[in-house]
């Protein structure tokens, strides 16, 4: 005769299944996680437009054929590169990843973050898509024309080159965010993301965009990387941040504040200069 089990003892079994079930059914999000794909959408969107901006030119210019041609071109490339090194970032211990990419992520979050907050101030000329475009129409225009196979050989070397700098760039952000959080998978979505919304929106208008706020997303990257930087080199050197992953929204808020203290430092430091060379005059 099987032993009796007190209604008790059911009760808080059931209650225990139901919360493993819950647990393990519920997937939290993580803010590293979160600020892995925004940053890299955002970055990837800012060279996606500037590649863009090139293929169009060259289209427009010398033929869809050589343009499409040198994008097919560099896209080959790419391939190849990530497939190369994708593999091979894997193998290195995660700590020593973090300190790497974190080094490297600072040194470029810093370029972003200076240029985006010297022209924030204006001391520095804001990106113009639409000026850039112009120029590069005009020297494929007047380029003398070489065909080999029916492909103009400019319009290629144009599309291939610009789309090839741009995407180093992207492969770059991707394959590093990507090994440092150890989840390649989303800095991939966060790119793929930018790439549907810019080719769509490019084939749609068949113009550069230059109505995308490329200046506050170029501030956005900086402040972005530069965070990620300092996180990572600091966990990579053996730092144990207090909070873990929600320590980044505290060195998220200290570089956002920082930078715009710098900008509005440097915008009086400007009319400071304005005045005294008026007074000058």
């Amino acid at each position: 005769m099987a032993a009796r089990v007190p209604p008790v003892a059911v009760s808080r079994t059931i209650r225990a299944g139901l919360r493993r079930s819950a647990n393990t059914s519920a997937i939290p999000v993580s803010v590293n996680a979160t600020f892995l794909v925004l940053s890299a959408f955002l970055a990837s969107a800012v060279e996606f437009v500037e590649a863009l901006t090139i293929v169009l030119a060259a289209g427009l210019a010398r033929g869809w054929r050589s343009s499409l041609a040198g994008l097919g071109a560099a896209t080959l490339v790419l391939a190849v590169v990530v497939a190369a090194l994708g593999p091979a970032l894997t193998v290195i211990p995660l700590s020593g990843l973090r300190l790497a990419v974190g080094a490297l992520l600072l040194v470029f979050g810093l370029q972003w973050l200076r240029k985006a907050i010297l022209r924030a101030s204006g001391f520095k000329a804001l990106h113009d898509e639409d000026a850039i475009f112009a120029r590069e129409l005009a020297e494929a225009r007047t380029a003398t024309r070489v065909e080999r196979g029916g492909v103009d050989w400019y319009g290629f070397v144009l599309s291939f080159k610009g789309v090839l700098l741009e995407g180093l760039e992207v492969v770059f952000i991707v394959l590093t965010f990507g090994s440092a959080q150890g989840s390649i998978p989303l800095a991939v979505a966060g790119a793929g993301g930018a790439l549907v919304l810019v080719a769509g929106v490019g084939i749609a208008v068949r113009a550069p965009l230059a109505r995308v706020p490329e200046n506050a997303m170029k501030l956005a990257v900086g402040v972005m990387l530069t965070t990620f930087g300092i996180f990572w080199s600091a966990e990579g050197a053996g730092v144990h941040w207090p909070g873990a992953d929600a320590s980044l929204l505290g060195v998220l808020a200290f570089v956002v504040l920082l930078a715009l203290a710098l900008v509005r430092a440097l915008r009086r430091e400007r009319r400071l200069r304005l005045r005294a060379a008026e007074a000058g005059a």
